[in-house]
């Protein structure tokens, strides 16, 4: 029998009866978001912005600060490089800020940064409205149709508020219904300056900004809005409204004659509301886009409703539900069966609204600007790696296609050092170009991702086109693999040697001999790059790679546990902080070369003796699919589910970073927790389905549309 798919995500619909500045609530379609307080807008902004700052954001919007009047970038050419040996030449690397480099350092770094494109909020006689004002709270996300209702009383007149944003453009509709718009309820337009901090809003520098009005109609006003070189427009839709200048950068929008539901227009938007009302009503809708994509555009008619917008968002996100994957536990009489659905259902709603964008995305998506809003692409498979898994490839392929694109970044990334192929860096805004860090520009881990990303893609019905359309991604990828692997005559094997920061990043670069992930990790990149190769009649291309993935040299391995590397015999003692990178060896992937005595041991330790406040998100899932290979499904359950600082997940779905300003919320856990899914449903070559729950007789587990694991 089929998962009723509407009734199973329906009952995670996030409800919020008090403010909860932890736990704001997005609307959003991979590309674009809106992250709302509990008026279904940003009109508590204050209140939300030392713990999530409230921002709408876009993978577009970026903004780089001038150097000075006279010169506009610096380039990573500036930064004054750090020397290390490797093998028989010098290398070089943006690691360290120098005395005297520093502006330089820093300016590459943090620029460009992405930034907030806009504040919509509600405001009471144009004054700021503060939480007191607001009481009857009731406020509850409609996944299954992407729908933000928030219903409340504003000093004691009732409000309600309906959000979307649209699917397949950068546009939000409002539908707000109120007594209070006959008298003084209006609704602010706000335009910060960028800024590379957590809000991604400067509110300060008015003079550095301009938000001019280039068209206006009673129909709509357009905002051109220039950051410095930086360039998008704001296109208001109204009706029965008027815009007024409050300021430089501030607008309100006025009801002139607030709709009323006896009318027509507005009949049909009650019925697809389920509303009936003699309220007053307002409803807009608005638009964000990049200067050429408005300019493209400018010609178009555009007669699109706010009907229109609420009824694309439902039918774009009753598609999402009903194709991929999903997994049913109500059925089960686990007491933690139902958080555990819980986690899953937002955390796919999660991702396609914050991560599945046309980039890899940054830590927290679009809600907000850690590490100035660049991605950091060893999270890329974090993030993503679950969509060909749940069979949603289709919104995987937006960002598969910047590979593709940055390639050319990527080679000469590569050839800085003298190495062969494309060499992916860590820390990136959309550019491609690589970013000065103490950490970021000796990881190595993130680079056979997209070659294990691709292949997954393709294990979900891909076909030969798809294969050459990206081959010379995993070639370039392939090749620079190889160059970095040394030979070692004496042992007969290939190593990864210094300079290297370990996924475990607590580890001194030129220390680092062997990072155990990373060993594993080239075996079974190089492999299946060979098998595209293959595939394609390409044998040529795959003889060296085929040969290094079968020498690549073994884990290091210490009181019968491996090692986070070959110089850390105090692994599970002094460096027993950050990511086990060593359990991903075996949980994440498995190359064939493990031995699972040893797995297990190294598993055991880990649980007994890491420094739990120092993990993240997605060492959990990491542990709990470590779990599920060793045939421990009831410890797997138990590990992803660990009530530990980290490891917590609020009523958005969201996993929280407690005392983390810089990073209030941490997507790579949802993903994490989506990849340990599929381990556990769909299982992995020859373990069989619903590998990953105890056969006790209290989970009844349903799942559809789920890949196994390829490896």
């Amino acid at each position: 029998m089929a998962i009723n798919r509407k009734e199973l995500v329906s009952r995670h619909n996030p409800i919020l009866t008090q403010i909860r500045t932890q736990s704001p609530l997005s609307v959003g379609n991979g590309n674009f978001a809106y992250t709302a307080d509990i008026t279904g807008m940003q009109t508590l902004y204050g209140e939300y912005k030392q713990v999530l700052p409230l921002c709408t954001m876009a993978q577009w919007g970026w903004h780089t600060k001038p150097v000075s009047k006279e010169r506009y970038a610096y380039a990573l050419e500036d930064v004054e490089m750090t020397e290390y040996p490797w093998k028989d030449r010098k290398v070089y690397y943006a690691k360290e800020k120098k005395a005297g480099n520093e502006e330089v350092y820093d300016w590459v770094r943090q620029n460009p940064h992405k930034c907030n494109l806009a504040r919509i909020a509600l405001k009471k006689g144009k004054k700021e409205i503060e939480a007191g004002q607001i009481s009857n709270i009731y406020q509850e996300l409609h996944l299954y149709e992407g729908l933000l209702e928030s219903c409340f009383c504003l000093d004691g007149v009732p409000c309600q508020v309906k959000t979307v944003c649209c699917g397949e453009e950068d546009t939000l509709a409002f539908w707000i219904e109120s007594e209070s718009l006959a008298e003084d309820l209006t609704v602010e337009f706000a335009f910060p300056y960028g800024s590379p901090d957590i809000s991604a809003s400067n509110w300060e520098a008015e003079e550095a900004h301009t938000s001019e009005i280039v068209e206006q109609t009673e129909e709509k006003v357009v905002w051109k809005r220039t950051l410095d070189r930086d360039i998008y427009y704001v296109t208001l839709f109204l009706e029965k409204a008027r815009v007024e200048q409050e300021a430089k950068h501030r607008f309100s929008l006025v009801p002139t004659n607030p709709l009323k539901s006896d009318r027509q227009s507005n009949k049909q938007l009650d019925k697809s509301l389920n509303k009936q009302s003699n309220q007053q009503q307002l409803a807009f809708r608005v638009r964000f886009e990049r200067e050429d994509a408005f300019r493209k555009r400018k010609t178009l008619e555009d007669k699109k409703s706010v009907q229109q917008v609420f009824d694309e968002a439902a039918q774009h996100w009753k598609a999402f539900w009903e194709k991929g994957g999903v997994v049913d536990l109500h059925r089960s009489r686990d007491a933690r069966a139902m958080e555990l659905e819980r986690r899953i259902v937002l955390s796919q709603y999660l991702l396609a609204i914050q991560s599945a964008g046309n980039m890899p995305p940054q830590e927290t998506g679009l809600t907000c600007n850690s590490w100035y809003g660049k991605a950091h692409l060893e999270m890329y498979l974090w993030h993503e790696a679950y969509l060909p898994l749940f069979q949603h490839t289709e919104l995987l392929e937006r960002s598969l296609s910047w590979y593709l694109e940055h390639l050319p970044q990527a080679k000469e990334n590569a050839a800085r050092n003298g190495y062969r192929g494309a060499r992916w860096p860590k820390m990136v805004a959309e550019s491609g170009i690589d970013c000065p860090s103490p950490i970021a520009t000796l990881l190595i881990w993130q680079q056979p991702h997209i070659i294990y990303m691709l292949e997954l893609a393709y294990q979900d019905g891909k076909d030969r086109a798809f294969l050459e359309k990206y081959y010379m991604v995993v070639k370039e990828s392939a090749d620079f693999m190889a160059d970095l692997a040394v030979y070692n005559e004496e042992k007969a094997v290939y190593e990864l040697l210094a300079p290297v920061i370990p996924v475990q990043e607590n580890h001194a670069p030129m220390d680092t001999k062997n990072p155990a992930f990373e060993l594993e990790y080239w075996n079974l990149g190089l492999r299946l790059a060979a098998k595209w190769a293959e595939r394609l009649q390409k044998e040529e291309d795959s003889k060296e790679w085929k040969k290094i993935a079968k020498q690549m040299a073994p884990m290091a391995v210490g009181d019968g546990c491996y090692l986070a590397h070959e110089n850390c015999p105090e692994t599970y003692t002094t460096f027993a902080k950050d990511h086990p990178s060593m359990l991903c060896a075996y949980g994440l992937i498995d190359s064939g070369r493990i031995q699972r005595n040893i797995m297990k041991n190294s598993l055991k330790k880990v649980v007994e003796n890491w420094d739990y406040p120092s993990l993240w998100g997605w060492d959990f899932a990491v542990m709990a699919m470590t779990a599920v290979r060793l045939g421990e499904p009831e410890y797997a359950i138990e590990l992803l589910l660990m009530d530990t600082f980290k490891n917590r997940y609020v009523e958005s779905g969201n996993n929280f970073q407690e005392g983390r300003p810089d990073l209030p919320l941490y997507l790579p856990g949802n993903g994490s927790l989506l990849l340990a899914i599929a381990l556990m449903t769909a299982g992995y070559p020859e373990s069989g389905p619903l590998v990953g729950f105890p056969k006790n007789g209290q989970w009844e587990v349903e799942f559809e549309n789920i890949h196994p694991f390829p490896c």
